[in-house]
């Protein structure tokens, strides 16, 4: 049975896509297939951490959405990234959202049909067989976030130990629980390597009655990686990829 896991910040600049970039790619080493679906289109950017430059992309999430192509065809398979590390079942697929300055200003003025996204994602855990299927949102709410958020088994929610995150999140954990999301994971990120990440975890628990399933440092690695590759893949004994191997475990639990 197919899982599909949304992952969401209220606010950017969370680490949402370095987190769904990671954990996904995490799960499929385990041997699983996993796609990842780019929808931040306003602002795309998890095709970065798997080598993609703006010229690499000659498919995208766009080219679904204005007809040119079918939903299976704008997904890149990149298990290479996995780097040997994967069994033999492992497979990884990324729908990146177009970074061409014409395509982003032509969604802003247009729009899209956010019902054919949905089928999309029904689709491609179709055609490709999908274990797993991780949507990378936009942060804060909206039409397309609603809707990734309704039809997820998974509800992965990120925030920083932060007063702005704090009541973002709130709001955002409010409208999970109205519609009825089956499962709902917290993950604190960027946390200062001062503070008691058990206190830390334990007071976000019960400010939103759900479970914290990784509180990941700040990283001084992270920042000098710069997204230059998925950082539980260049860094497999690091502290923060053993919090990463946590969370992947408790989405595949």
């Amino acid at each position: 049975m197919s899982k599909i896991v949304s992952i969401h910040s209220y606010r950017g600049g969370t680490g949402k896509s370095n987190t769904t970039a990671n954990v996904a790619t995490t799960v499929a080493r385990y041997g699983y297939r996993v796609g990842i679906v780019d929808t931040d289109i306003q602002s795309p950017g998890i095709h970065v951490l798997f080598g993609f430059g703006e010229d690499d992309i000659d498919r995208s999430l766009n080219d679904y959405l204005w007809g040119r192509r079918s939903i299976g065809e704008v997904a890149h398979d990149v298990t290479h990234i996995l780097e040997g590390t994967g069994n033999s079942r492992s497979k990884l697929y990324l729908v990146p959202s177009s970074v061409k300055a014409g395509e982003i200003a032509r969604v802003l003025r247009e729009g899209y049909d956010v019902g054919l996204l949905n089928e999309g994602f029904q689709e491609l855990v179709d055609v490709l067989k999908l274990d797993y299927l991780f949507i990378d949102t936009h942060p804060g709410l909206n039409e397309e976030t609603l809707l990734s958020i309704t039809i997820s088994d998974i509800l992965v929610l990120i925030l920083r130990p932060d007063q702005q995150d704090y009541q973002g999140t709130a709001v955002t954990v409010d409208v999970a629980r109205k519609l009825e999301v089956p499962k709902l994971l917290m993950v604190i990120n960027k946390a200062p390597t001062v503070f008691d990440f058990g206190q830390l975890k334990q007071k976000v628990e019960e400010i939103y009655g759900a479970a914290v399933v990784g509180v990941l440092p700040h990283s001084d690695e992270m920042m000098v990686l710069a997204s230059n590759g998925v950082f539980a893949v260049k860094f497999p004994h690091h502290p923060l990829t053993q919090v990463i191997e946590a969370i992947a475990s408790q989405i595949m639990n």
